[in-house]
């Protein structure tokens, strides 16, 4: 049994969301994972052992959980969406040659320091998307 079981389960509740089965082994997973994993590449992990849940359950808790700010959706460049449930502010890197996506920890940008420079927008949050070569392909 995950060592998070209470952390989730209190989430869902905290939350108001339905802790089914399926949900909970998404987030419990996303939790042990340093990786950002797309829909596909989390029901492949989850069924290996039990397989409980459809590609399309999948989806559907993903969307519920990102509602109700349990994980967040990571987009990089169009590709696959990737999920994670680390929901502290942080930036993220990606390698360009590997593809993988790490967490960076947070830091102000002076420039939005000034919101003149945002006219009359509205900035809810912000992150840096950052591209480069990773430690291991370096």
């Amino acid at each position: 049994m995950s060592s998070y079981r209470p952390e989730i389960v209190a989430a869902f509740r905290e939350r108001k969301v339905r802790c089914t089965p399926q949900r909970y082994v998404i987030l419990d997973y996303l939790k042990r994972s340093p990786k950002h994993p797309t829909a596909e590449e989390i029901y492949k992990a989850i069924n290996r052992n039990d397989p409980r849940a459809s590609l399309a359950t999948v989806y559907k808790s993903l969307h519920a959980m990102a509602l109700a700010g349990l994980i967040r959706e990571v987009t990089v460049d169009g590709a696959a969406v990737r999920f994670e449930s680390h929901m502290d502010k942080h930036h993220h890197f990606v390698c360009e040659r590997c593809g993988r996506v790490e967490d960076i920890d947070w830091f102000e940008v002076p420039a939005l320091e000034n919101r003149n420079r945002l006219g009359h927008r509205k900035l809810r949050e912000y992150e840096v998307l950052m591209r480069g070569l990773c430690s291991n392909c370096n």
